[in-house]
């Protein structure tokens, strides 16, 4: 039988790349999107279906879980892709963009994979992929509140893997490293105040290094290609590391103590004592 995955955040990047990866490879797909009236390709092919989903909604998200399943039958995969980034200095993001921040990014990721775990648990099988980032095992300057939320995607998906092993349902984290994608500009959100003298140079430091990071990263396939490996993985890892800068990156980060981690990241961006 055909298998079917739900992916949020497809409109664009990665998301978008993912639903066309499976559905390259045969699968059926829910490809998900705040404004699905505006896609203008999904809706026309076969295999996949076009449907509403804001991960801050609980009732756009039954919705698109009901409609999936009513249209295919049922749900193998769910890959939780949908998120952004907030960075700049802690002091000057106001306090609604703290809370969206987690909102989209962790609240909105367990509500969706607690709308579709009924169906995974009544079936006794299925596959949660979640992607974090390398920024959820090691942080940039600036990056307090997407760090925060990409660690916390982290832990909750270690522990949740425990409790839904015996139910046959898998979970898997891909972190990608920077992707080429929009990311640098709808779905990242900078917070600056130039009143606050004493940040400035660090904010111009590390919005210097953003663009040669991000011209550098990886293309959105690339990645899609990881998320696809590990939503169809038969053993019991739990996290795929995907692009090159990832996997050095991290692989540095395993090997090093803080002091010595800590010490690179703060030479890189000039941050004194």
């Amino acid at each position: 039988m055909t298998r079917t995955v739900l992916i949020t955040g497809t409109s664009s990047g990665l998301g978008r790349a993912t639903a066309k990866h499976f559905h390259a490879k045969g699968w059926n797909v829910i490809a998900t999107m705040r404004t699905p009236e505006r896609e203008t390709e999904f809706g026309q092919l076969d295999r996949m279906l076009l449907a509403r989903l804001d991960v801050q909604e609980a009732d756009s998200i039954r919705a698109a879980v009901d409609a999936g399943i009513a249209r295919f039958g049922g749900i193998d995969v769910l890959v939780n892709n949908a998120g952004y980034g907030v960075f700049g200095p802690l002091e000057a993001t106001p306090a609604e963009k703290i809370r969206r921040q987690f909102d989209v990014n962790v609240l909105g990721l367990l509500a969706t994979t607690q709308a579709v775990l009924p169906h995974f648990r009544e079936h006794r099988a299925g596959t949660i992929v979640n992607v974090s980032s390398m920024g959820g095992r090691m942080a940039f300057p600036l990056g307090s509140l997407y760090h925060g939320t990409k660690f916390a995607v982290e832990g909750l998906s270690e522990a949740l893997q425990y409790e839904l092993a015996p139910l046959g349902v898998h979970v898997r984290v891909v972190e990608p490293g920077v992707t080429l994608t929009d990311f640098g500009g709808r779905s990242l959100d900078f917070n600056n105040d130039l009143a606050l003298d004493a940040y400035q140079p660090l904010v111009q430091s590390v919005l210097g290094a953003m663009g040669p990071m991000m011209a550098n990263g990886s293309r959105p396939e690339q990645i899609a290609e990881v998320i696809y490996a590990a939503a169809t993985d038969i053993g019991d890892r739990l996290r795929f590391e995907a692009g090159e800068d990832a996997i050095r990156i991290l692989a540095t980060r395993r090997v090093a103590d803080d002091a010595a981690f800590f010490g690179g990241m703060k030479a890189q961006f000039s941050i004194g004592a």
